[in-house]
C-alpha cells in the first residue's frame, strides 16, 4: 500500500474529481493525506482521506487583487499561486519529512504541489480537471483581447516572483512548464479519448479515465414533460440578469425548469417565481441531470461531463477561455448548440430548437455510452498506485515536429528567396510575395500539422 499526498487549489471544479479518486485510493487500502482548505474538509473526509488545512497560508489580498481574482485574471492567479507556495515552504518541508509520501497526486494548477514533487523527487501524477492542453489542443482555447493583454503584461511580474522560488530550493522552471501538459508526466484526465481534442498527440503517460464519479445514478428521462436545468457553476455564477432572462423566456413553456443559482444570488429578489420554475442555491446535480432534457450551462468541464454522463444535451453559454474550449468540443460532437443571443427571446428560440431536434439527444446518448465505457475511478487509482510509469512508445508531439520540420524549413527558405530575389532584382511583385509567404508561414505549419496528425490518428486508431 502507498502513502499518497493530494494537493489542490481552492476550487470546487478542481477538487471534486480528485476526491472521488481519493475515495477509491482509500478503499484500496492506501493512506491518503489531502492538503486543501476548510471549505472542502467535509467532502475530503467523507472520501476517507486525512484532511490537512492550508487556510493559514492563504495570502491576505488587497481589494484590487481580490477583484482581479474574481474577474479570473490569469496573471494574478499565477502570482497568488507562487505566494502560497512560498508561504508553505517550511510547513511542507516538515510534512514531507514526517509523512514521506510515495506519490503526489496534484491538480494541474496547484503550483505548491507540483514544485514540491520536483523538489523532493517524489513521483508526480497530475490531475487535469479540464482538457489536457498542449500546443495542438490549446488551439481550442479562446482568449479575449483583455485576457491576452493580461497574460502579456503580467509576465514581468510573474518572472520576478518565479525567481523567489528558486532561492527557496525549488527547481528552476518557467511558468509554461508549471501550467502546461507534457508527454513525460503521468497525468489523469477526467474525460474520454473521444472527447479530448487531439487525443492522439498525447503519450501513454496520460490516462483518460472518463468523469471522476462514484455514483449508481443512471439517465431516466421518462416523465410527463421536458425538464430544463440551468446552472452557471460555482465560480462565475452571480448573474441575476441572466437568470431573469431565462425565467422570462421559459415561464410559459410546456416544461419544468430548475435553476441552481449559487449562494451569491438572492432568490427572494426575484419575487414570486413562475409556477413551472424552481430556484435553489444548489442541487444534487447528478440527480437533476439524470432527468434533464436540456441543460443550459456555462460549460465548466465537470458540469459538461456530468451532463453527457447523464445523456443530457446542452445549450452552451461559456464565459472563460477553458469553457469556450469545452463548449467547442460539445458542439463538434453534436451534443449541444451555442446560445448566441442571451436575451429572453434568444433563449426561448434556442431552447425550442434543441428540444425539437432529436439529433442533439442522440449525440448526447452516444457521448454517455462512450464516457461510461471508460475505466473510471478504479482505473485511475490503479494508475496512480503504479506511478511512475514508463513508455516504450515514441512521443507523438516530437514525431509530428519531426515530420513537419522539412516542410516548415522549405516554406521559410522559399519566402526568404522571394524577398532576397525581389530586393536584388528590384522586382516589387517578388518582394511582396515573399512578405506574404512569411505571413502565411504559421497557417501553413498548422495545415501541415493537421495533415500529419490525421495520419497519426488513423495509425493509432484514436
Amino acid at each position: 500500500m502507498k502513502r499518497i499526498a493530494c494537493f489542490c487549489i481552492p476550487a470546487h471544479g478542481h477538487t471534486n474529481p480528485m476526491t472521488a479518486v481519493a475515495a477509491e485510493l482509500v478503499t484500496r487500502g492506501n493512506t491518503v493525506r489531502f492538503y486543501s482548505f476548510r471549505a472542502f474538509q467535509d467532502k475530503i473526509e467523507s472520501a476517507g482521506a486525512e484532511f490537512v488545512s492550508l487556510d493559514n497560508y492563504l495570502p491576505e489580498l488587497s481589494e484590487q487583487e481580490e477583484q482581479a481574482l474574481k474577474n479570473v485574471k490569469i496573471s494574478e492567479m499565477t502570482v497568488q499561486d507562487i505566494h502560497i507556495t512560498i508561504k508553505l515552504t517550511d510547513f511542507l518541508a516538515e510534512e514531507f519529512k514526517n509523512f514521506r509520501p510515495d506519490i503526489i497526486y496534484c491538480d494541474s494548477a496547484c503550483f505548491w504541489g507540483k514544485l514540491s514533487a520536483w523538489k523532493y523527487n517524489v513521483p508526480l501524477v497530475v490531475s487535469t480537471s479540464t482538457f489536457a492542453f498542449n500546443r495542438l489542443s490549446s488551439q481550442y482555447m479562446k482568449h479575449s483581447p483583455a485576457e491576452m493583454a493580461d497574460m502579456i503584461f503580467g509576465l514581468p511580474k510573474i518572472s520576478r516572483e518565479m525567481k523567489k522560488l528558486e532561492a527557496l530550493g525549488y527547481p528552476r522552471k518557467g511558468v509554461l512548464e508549471l501550467v502546461s501538459s507534457d508527454n513525460k508526466t503521468d497525468s489523469v484526465v477526467y474525460t474520454s479519448k473521444t472527447f479530448q481534442p487531439y487525443a492522439a498527440s498525447f503519450s501513454d503517460h496520460y490516462l483518460f479515465m472518463g468523469p471522476s464519479l462514484r455514483t449508481n445514478i443512471v439517465p431516466d428521462k421518462e416523465k410527463a414533460r421536458p425538464l430544463i436545468y440551468i446552472s452557471m457553476g460555482t465560480v462565475i455564477n452571480d448573474r441575476p440578469d441572466f437568470y431573469q432572462h431565462c425565467m422570462d423566456a421559459l415561464k410559459d413553456a410546456d416544461a419544468d425548469v430548475i435553476i441552481s443559482c449559487g449562494k451569491s444570488v438572492d432568490i427572494a429578489s426575484f419575487g414570486t417565481l413562475p409556477q413551472n420554475i424552481r430556484m435553489y442555491p444548489s442541487v444534487n446535480q447528478l440527480e437533476v441531470l439524470s432527468e434533464t432534457d436540456l441543460f443550459i450551462t456555462h460549460c465548466g468541464m465537470n458540469s459538461v461531463s456530468e451532463s453527457l454522463y447523464m445523456a443530457a444535451p446542452m445549450l452552451l453559454y461559456p464565459q472563460t477561455g477553458e469553457q469556450h474550449a469545452v463548449a467547442r468540443r460539445v458542439h463538434e460532437l453534436g451534443a449541444g448548440e451555442y446560445l448566441r443571443d442571451d436575451s429572453a427571446e434568444g433563449i426561448r428560440t434556442a431552447v425550442s430548437g434543441i428540444l425539437k431536434t432529436e439529433t442533439y439527444t442522440e449525440a448526447a446518448r452516444r457521448c454517455c455510452d462512450d464516457l461510461r465505457g471508460c475505466c473510471g475511478t478504479e482505473g485511475a487509482a490503479q494508475f496512480i498506485e503504479n506511478a511512475p510509469h514508463t513508455s516504450e512508445s515514441p512521443d507523438p508531439l516530437k514525431e509530428l515536429s519531426r515530420l513537419n520540420l522539412p516542410f516548415s524549413l522549405l516554406f521559410r527558405v522559399f519566402a526568404a528567396v522571394l524577398i532576397l530575389t525581389g530586393s536584388i532584382l528590384k522586382i516589387k511583385g517578388l518582394w511582396i510575395a515573399g512578405i506574404a509567404a512569411c505571413i502565411l508561414a504559421k497557417p501553413f505549419d498548422r495545415l501541415v500539422t493537421q495533415m500529419h496528425y490525421k495520419k497519426l490518428e488513423k495509425r493509432l486508431k484514436v
